[in-house]
């Protein structure tokens, strides 16, 4: 008989029994998919289709299962599959609960909102992640009891153990405490070491991990000519002094922080005060804000002591994090506008800060980890009792409008917009009072109508009405940016405390319409000591949820944010799963290495530059990317990190370093965003796409305009990930659309030109200007194979060009031409896009 996977959950009818073979097939969804299936498909399947679709059914419709994988996929009696994942047009379930076939609509009575049909298509085309293998007899409602002294056995719930390093057998090789971790584990794989990555390979692998940008060719020979003993820490902080260092490490957190400039959903509304939370990030990372530091001012900075008016801007923008997440505007009840947006941003919380999918215990207690309904209910009063403020104006597709916070005006902030002229701040002001008057004479007259003639106007008079005062709206959001004397005021988003807390009631799967117990505010049962108090007596509790958050006693914060870092310097997590360090999550590859990192980001004052040095410093990051074939066959995915694995570069950093070896990056960009000067309503998105259309963008991507749903094609072509979503750990794929786009795009041939015209004007040789350009892409000079190839390429393609035309200006053409096609082949090559 199989052990169950989890002794903390008991069942007194039938027990959740989950076999090896689940486990595994758990394990084979991305974390990220299988928080989606439990937060947005199975609570509705629960809720809607498992009266007439289950195996508790007392008549099975239509012969239709629907709580199992194998019952959802192939579907009922019509013969046709229930869900084909990726394909929406072979998925029966989809077309009844879209309600397109007058002959089959699912649940019969009352259609699904749009939000949640929204949310199967997405399913459906994620490829139907699903991992219910097996059928839960309680998956109705019955009831389960969680073991809280069992589930904190999970290793994730201990805290960190200090350890010794471990022995190894390989004298000489480990430099530090890390590389003796590490060694440890090779060997014990029976795997050795590949020998260390020449000095070239690692000062370009050190420049892209810490900036974002390849060295320049002086920066390059400095340290090569460089042969002190501290050759290699001097060019790491060198580049972590660097500002392009914040804004290379701002982008994974603004990943994490589902960071993005509009709402999404069904209404993509604009908010265009999100830059400045963005701007908080960069600038933390720059300054090496200890990380502790970082979390608590995002929860809860509006409540913390500040030094000066700056510092209390700079908190108050810190809690943008909680306000940035996506939202369904035009959600006609608001108490489910409320719930919505607290359940989006306990899982963006939860998830951020604690690799757990806490968001999971919203319509039951969670499915494998030992957190109960009433854990979810106690944080969701923490956010209950807080007022999030993100910007929008009243509108026809906005039912849930907001104000902003306004900073001091001495805080000395920057401002996306110029200010305005006495006269023109007055001209404004006299088309908003006109725009009123319109919108007040719309409506007397839309009243004034007798019966008849509004019934005959009907949806088309409402249209009238609320065009007008949309109009009126607009215009008054844009008066409101401004104070009085045409100065621009520092607007934000983010989070204040109510004047009175408020507790929430259990709601019975999530529904409002069935609350049930009033449970009081307070933290999550499994990760606090058993006499520990986890109620909150006073205020919201946000101060109280960041410092036990970004507590030392937390097991989970530091392990979290470490393994990230050396999941983004290294290539591969310790846990595989960074967002989910829950049961469903998978084991660390290395638990004393994962502990001993915590441990030390922690006594070193959770600094995050000295986190990256120490990891930087060590032997094992400095290894070459050789292949080993007999390593190779024991490990292929490198798990034990024998060498250092061939990376990808981002959607970012590829698109950055185009830009900085064609010489034409702008690291100064203009204050704010283009979201923020475009302004609200559809207006703003118009006069976006007008100008992404017309503009070149010189500035680093981290500045581009995020908008969900709208995302610049550079980034998505490279797997920009879904703002939305808590993304830990980007997808990295190599497909044709790619290789197209760096032949085709606009962009990548303005680059090549720009890139044509910079070795245009080196003194030398066009051998030498070829040779030259090879370096600004690659970061070394051309070998001797190369060069031959060079000089080919150099004596035949001018020559082709011309085809037969011997004049000068011909012959300058071709040179041009020529120049450019190798520029671009450099900047769409493989090596140009990985780090080895």
């Amino acid at each position: 008989m199989k052990k169950a996977l989890f002794p903390f959950l008991i069942l007194p009818l039938c027990p959740l029994a989950a076999s090896d073979d689940t486990a595994a097939s758990h394990a084979e969804i991305p974390a990220d998919q299988l928080s989606f299936f439990e937060k947005n498909i199975r609570p509705v399947l629960v809720e809607h289709c498992y009266k007439c679709h289950s195996a508790e059914s007392d008549k099975i419709k239509g012969g239709l299962t629907l709580d199992t994988r194998q019952g959802t996929l192939l579907g009922g009696e019509s013969g046709h599959p229930g869900v084909t994942p990726g394909n929406l047009a072979e998925s029966s379930i989809f077309e009844a609960i879209t309600w397109k076939n007058s002959d089959m609509q699912m649940p019969p009575k009352n259609k699904l909102p749009d939000e949640v049909i929204a949310n199967f298509k997405k399913w459906i085309e994620m490829g139907a992640p699903d991992p219910r293998e097996q059928k839960v007899a309680n998956a109705s409602g019955g009831k389960r009891q969680i073991d809280m002294t069992e589930g904190r056995k999970h290793w994730a719930f201990q805290k960190p153990v200090k350890t010794e390093p471990p022995p190894v057998q390989t004298q000489g090789w480990a430099r530090t405490d890390i590389d003796l971790h590490v060694l440890a584990a090779i060997e014990k794989a029976g795997l050795h070491p590949v020998r260390d990555a020449d000095r070239t390979t690692l000062i370009r692998r050190i420049a892209y991990d810490l900036t974002g940008l390849p060295p320049t060719p002086d920066e390059v020979r400095a340290f090569l000519a460089d042969t002190s003993p501290d050759a290699v820490k001097r060019v790491i902080d060198q580049y972590l002094d660097s500002p392009r260092f914040g804004e290379r490490w701002a982008r994974h957190w603004l990943d994490i922080a589902r960071y993005a400039e509009s709402s999404g959903k069904e209404v993509n509304l604009l908010y265009p005060h999100a830059w400045r939370y963005r701007d908080y990030v960069i600038e933390s990372f720059n300054r090496d804000k200890p990380y502790d530091l970082f979390l608590k001012e995002q929860l809860a900075g509006d409540l913390m002591k500040f030094e000066n008016k700056h510092d209390q801007a700079e908190k108050i923008i810190a809690t943008g994090f909680l306000a940035i997440g996506s939202k369904g505007h035009n959600q006609r009840d608001r108490r489910q506008f409320a719930m919505d947006l607290v359940d989006e941003q306990i899982d963006a919380m939860s998830q951020a800060m604690l690799g757990l999918t806490l968001a999971c215990a919203r319509c039951h207690d969670h499915k494998f980890d030992p957190v109960t309904q009433r854990d979810y209910y106690a944080l969701a009063g923490i956010f209950l009792s807080s007022e999030t403020l993100y910007g929008t104006y009243s509108q026809l597709q906005n039912a849930n409008p907001s104000t902003l916070i306004e900073l001091d005006r001495d805080a000395a902030l920057p401002a996306a917009l110029a200010a305005l002229s006495p006269a023109e701040y007055a001209q404004l002001k006299k088309s908003h009072d006109d725009a009123l008057r319109n919108a007040d004479e719309v409506r007397r007259q839309a009243f004034s109508m007798g019966a008849a003639e509004r019934e005959r106007q009907g949806a088309a008079n409402f249209l009238r009405v609320r065009a007008s005062a949309d109009r009126a709206e607009t215009i008054r959001a844009d008066l409101d940016l401004f104070y009085p004397d045409g100065s621009p005021r520092s607007l934000t988003m983010g989070v204040l405390d109510r004047a009175r807390p408020v507790n929430s009631p259990i709601l019975v799967r999530g529904d409002l319409k069935q609350p049930a117990e009033v449970v009081p505010r307070g933290l999550v049962e499994v990760l606090c000591a058993p006499d520990e108090p986890r109620n909150i007596l006073e205020g919201s509790g946000r101060l109280d949820l960041a410092w036990w958050i970004a507590s030392e006693q937390n097991p989970l914060t530091a392990r979290v944010m470490v393994n990230r870092v050396w999941m983004k310097l290294m290539g591969h997590p310790i846990v595989p799963t960074p967002d989910n360090f829950g049961l469903m999550g998978q084991k660390p590859t290395n638990p004393a290495l994962l502990d001993h990192l915590a441990i030390r980001f922690m006594e070193n004052g959770w600094s995050v530059k000295q986190l990256i040095r120490s990891i930087m410093m060590s032997r094992a990051y400095q290894m070459s990317s050789a292949h080993d074939a007999q390593n190779m066959a024991v490990d292929p995915d490198n798990q034990w990190h024998w060498r250092m694995s061939p990376r990808r570069l981002d959607a970012e950093a590829i698109r950055d370093a185009m830009l900085f070896v064609a010489g034409t990056l702008d690291f100064y960009p203009v204050a704010g965003s283009p979201v923020a000067r475009a302004g609200e309503g559809r207006e703003g998105l118009i006069s976006l796409a007008r100008e992404s259309a017309s503009k070149s963008f010189p500035w680093r991507s981290i500045y581009l305009p995020i908008v969900r749903d709208q995302i610049p094609e550079f980034l998505t072509v490279f797997d920009f990930p879904d703002a939305s979503l808590v993304t830990s750990e980007r997808d990295t794929t190599n497909v044709p659309s790619q290789g197209l786009f760096l032949m085709n795009s606009p962009q990548v041939i303005e680059a090549a030109d720009a890139f044509a015209r910079r070795v245009a004007a080196f003194e030398g040789t066009p051998t030498q200007r070829l040779a030259y350009a090879w370096q600004l892409a690659f970061a070394r000079e051309p070998n001797e194979a190369e060069m031959a190839a060079i000089r080919t390429f150099w004596a035949k393609f001018p020559a082709q060009a011309v085809s037969g035309k011997q004049t000068q200006e011909a012959k300058e053409y071709a040179q041009k031409a020529a120049l450019t096609a190798f520029c671009q082949g450099l900047l769409a090559s493989a090596e140009f896009r990985y780090i080895h």
